[in-house]
């Protein structure tokens, strides 16, 4: 077809795409954007394009977008049936939805993480009480930009939360407690963003207490003003996230994110660990939607999206 689309960009958060849009068409760069909050497919129906870049986040449920994380997961999953290349596709999507899977990875690549109870029932968790040392952080198993991520004290805390806020079994119906580990919180935590197998750049993120992490400048401004992602009210009184160029990244940090991200099959994507206090690195997090902040960047003298496109190009001409 002579008019058909060189790329095909998956998406559900359309402040998210808008720098990589204009990235592709600053380069004259055939593409269509198709939004998982409202669509259909069909087994007819031919490909958009040779090539799709998945940009669906889990965290949609917590936009009121839930129904986009399935339809992006089945559709992917027919392309890949029909042969169809999918950057970030079923396999590392499916691995970002899933926390408990990111832990299974991580420790099948002997990769320092978190000791992580995975449950759907107080009754079942409570038999296994006696592993649990608090506090813990509670986490959904799709997570997401910090999503109903909450620091648990006790037992009887965690119970008291789950009958004040039954939503937080949402939208799965599965929890994670995670092992809580102290560390400076002047140093905050590192991400790294990987492109391509290699690094692109890292940050250290100072929280402040807060979990929404997400480096996407509409969800953590450069400035004082507030950010459009879900965060509790606690965290709103807590002050902006900061985020700082980390050149010195160490090495082995890098080398298990290089082997992190094969192994997850990710093209694109941020591997977050923290520095405990007894000096361990601790990974904890695994971003296939990866929102990359231009500031950080171009500290490192770069534009991310311009980096981005030049990938894709890449891998379109393949």
């Amino acid at each position: 077809m002579a008019d058909q689309a060189e790329l095909a960009v998956l998406f559900e958060h359309p402040e998210w795409q808008k720098p990589l849009f204009q990235a592709l068409e600053r380069r004259g760069l055939h593409f269509v954007a198709i939004d998982l909050k409202s669509a259909a497919f069909s087994d007819a129906d031919p490909p958009a394009a040779p090539l799709y870049f998945n940009q669906a986040s889990p965290s949609a449920y917590a936009r009121g977008n839930t129904r986009a994380v399935p339809f992006a997961l089945a559709y992917m999953r027919a392309l890949h049936l029909r042969r169809v290349r999918v950057l970030n596709g079923a396999a590392a999507f499916a691995l970002e939805l899933s926390k408990t899977a990111q832990i299974a990875l991580l420790r099948s690549l002997d990769v320092p993480a978190p000791r992580t109870w995975t449950f759907n029932d107080l009754d079942a968790l409570r038999r296994r009480a006696g592993e649990l040392s608090f506090p813990v952080l509670l986490k959904p198993e799709q997570g997401g930009s910090g999503a109903r991520i909450m620091l648990v004290e006790s037992f009887a805390h965690l119970e008291a939360l789950l009958a004040q806020r039954p939503e937080h079994w949402l939208p799965d119906n599965l929890l994670l407690l995670q092992e809580y580990f102290p560390s400076d919180p002047t140093k905050g935590i590192v991400r790294m963003e990987f492109l391509g197998g290699e690094l692109l750049y890292a940050m250290r993120v100072v929280s402040h207490g807060r979990f929404n992490l997400c480096p996407a400048p509409v969800c953590n401004p450069e400035t004082t003003e507030a950010g459009a992602c879900e965060t509790s009210s606690e965290q709103r009184a807590a002050p902006p996230v900061e985020f700082y160029p980390y050149p010195n990244v160490p090495a082995q940090a890098v080398a298990w994110g290089k082997r992190i991200m094969a192994a997850g099959q990710l093209d694109v994507g941020g591997i977050e660990y923290l520095e405990a206090a007894d000096g361990r690195l601790i990974f904890y997090d695994i971003n296939a939607n990866s929102n990359l902040r231009p500031s950080i960047a171009q500290a490192f003298g770069f534009d991310p999206f311009e980096r981005v496109v030049d990938f894709l190009v890449r891998e379109m001409k393949r």
